[in-house]
């Protein structure tokens, strides 16, 4: 815990008025938003490599950025970083009754259901409301990225039944939408329609990935690395004939991508 009370002491001179440091000074919560997002990613690109000592390091990024707002946070006399650390503290306790009391769960399944149970109590009392009246929709960042995001709301709605219980006819949902999209296509002045076919069979492919207990987020992770690795190999090949990709027909870039396919 000393170094942890060393952070929080270093924290405190940056954000000092008198001796701290400009640019820390101006920050804000808003302000610091995309690099606590940008480091939650860089821990999750350093397990995905299993990169552990960049991983340390990432973690240590990451936890900065709490100890950032809860710095602002005691400033304006909000809370602290003890007061976040005991909030979490009591919801683990809460939400693990058969590990920090006398409470038994007959299965996985049952104990996931008190979980989701007493999720839903704390969210109804966040909003004043009892439980029965509340979305279950509640509490699903908007923040969150949009597959990730598809997916909460996808697992939200099938908690409670709303749900394909084959596989079939979610692969005739993706078929539908594919085909709603073609019918959009040439037709003037309807982005906000394409806009929408589109972002519906994105929506319609997450739920595919949902059925398969794939997760999209990583899935497209991982396409998107497979995309510029191979990318990145027509590159290297058209270099070795003295050009440029640009100077390439699509003919002649095609058949280096299977080039780089096949090896």
């Amino acid at each position: 815990m000393a170094e942890i009370d060393r952070l929080l002491e270093l924290m405190a001179t940056l954000r000092d008025p008198q001796r701290g440091c400009p640019w820390d000074l101006k920050q804000t919560y808003a302000t610091i938003v995309p690099y606590t997002l940008e480091e939650a990613y860089e821990v999750a690109d350093a397990i995905e490599r299993e990169d552990f000592d960049e991983l340390r390091e990432e973690l240590g990024d990451l936890l900065l950025q709490v100890v950032f707002y809860a710095q602002i946070a005691r400033e304006e006399g909000r809370f602290d970083f003890e007061s976040v650390a005991a909030a979490i503290n009591d919801k683990l306790v809460r939400r693990h009754p058969h590990v920090f009391s006398d409470t038994t769960f007959a299965s996985e399944t049952e104990q996931h259901a008190a979980w989701e149970a007493q999720k839903a109590v704390e969210r109804a009392a966040k909003q004043d409301e009892p439980p029965e009246a509340q979305s279950v929709m509640e509490g699903v960042a908007r923040a969150l990225p949009a597959l990730v995001r598809a997916e909460k709301l996808q697992k939200r709605a099938a908690r409670v039944g709303f749900d394909w219980d084959a596989l079939d006819p979610v692969i005739d949902k993706i078929h539908e939408e594919i085909e709603e999209v073609r019918a959009e296509v040439g037709q003037p002045d309807n982005h906000h329609r394409l806009r929408e076919e589109v972002g519906d069979l994105l929506f319609a492919v997450a739920n595919l990935a949902r059925h398969l207990r794939v997760d999209p987020e990583e899935a497209l992770r991982h396409a998107n690395d497979k995309f510029e690795t191979r990318f990145r190999g027509i590159e290297s090949r058209v270099a070795a004939e003295g050009r440029r990709p640009e100077d390439c027909s699509l003919d002649e870039l095609e058949s280096h991508w299977d080039a780089v396919k096949k090896a």
